[in-house]
């Protein structure tokens, strides 16, 4: 099964409805390249904000009616969006994916677990859902760093994970090397692949939150890296993978070779939710 894969790496902003706008116009670039499945970085719909003003006088109704815009372009457009957004649920607010499959089918949302903002909560839940046909989890930025998040969803049955990130910019330059490191790695250690979107550096404001170092990615299970982009650029990084050679052999080992952790390893898995 060959499945054409898509990170949009891309600025956005504060006002809701001006990143609504870029993300729409960017969603159709996708269509246009027959993507079947195209990724946006975290927080994508408000442009990653930490000032707690900002959270104060955030209307959860802006976030919904973006949402619901993104829902109707997948709907006409046919396409599948994984969207970097943020929602509330029993007065609290997460930092959470919107997974929409193709022809605008809401799978469900992400919510970050371990966090490095003061401004959600913690999800409470590790999802699979299918996209386009495939088993797929996913993870946000801070996420990366605990490899329990993939492996067990990937044991679960998951064969691509999408991260979606806004990770701290160059005046945090020592941190770019692990930055490289860890998707590649996140890959490798279970055999699967992994769909990193990124926010780029923002040249005119090397210190915007709202910015990052780019460097989105798509990595093979074997941990080559198939596309990716610069650090600057606002594009599509694209690529056709074949499912096939998403074979979880490195993570099933893990329960399959008789270790001290192979039970432990087990039980971890009962916590992934399948709700298909």
């Amino acid at each position: 099964m060959k499945l054409k894969v898509a990170s949009c790496q891309i600025l956005t902003y504060p006002d809701v409805e001006k990143s609504l706008e870029k993300t729409l116009t960017w969603i159709e670039r996708a269509k246009e390249e027959n993507v079947d499945v195209v990724s946006f970085p975290e927080a994508c719909l408000c442009g990653y904000q930490i000032s707690p003003e900002y959270w104060d006088s955030a209307e959860p109704e802006d976030f919904i009616k973006a949402e619901n815009k993104v829902i109707e372009c997948s709907r006409e457009l046919d396409i599948a969006v994984i969207l970097g957004t943020v929602h509330w649920h029993e007065e609290k607010l997460y930092n959470s994916l919107l997974v929409i499959d193709k022809g605008g089918i809401v799978k469900g949302r992400y919510s970050k677990t371990h966090l490095a903002e003061k401004w959600p909560v913690p999800g409470t839940h590790i999802p699979i859902y299918s996209v386009a046909g495939v088993k797929s989890c996913f993870i946000i930025c801070h996420d990366i760093r605990y490899p329990e998040l993939v492996r067990l969803p990937v044991l679960a049955g998951a064969q691509v994970c999408y991260f979606c990130s806004n990770e701290a910019g160059f005046y945090k330059e020592f941190k770019l090397s692990a930055y490289n490191a860890m998707p590649i790695s996140r890959a490798t250690e279970n055999s699967i692949f992994v769909v990193m979107a990124n926010a780029p550096g923002n040249i005119q404001d090397i210190q915007s939150p709202s910015q990052s170092h780019g460097n989105s990615k798509i990595v093979h299970p074997d941990g080559y890296v198939l596309a990716e982009a610069n650090h600057f650029d606002e594009r599509l990084v694209i690529s056709e993978i074949d499912i096939n050679e998403a074979n979880r052999k490195m993570a099933l080992r893990s329960i399959g070779d008789d270790t001290v952790l192979k039970d432990w390893m087990i039980k971890g898995v009962e916590l992934i939710r399948t709700p298909e």
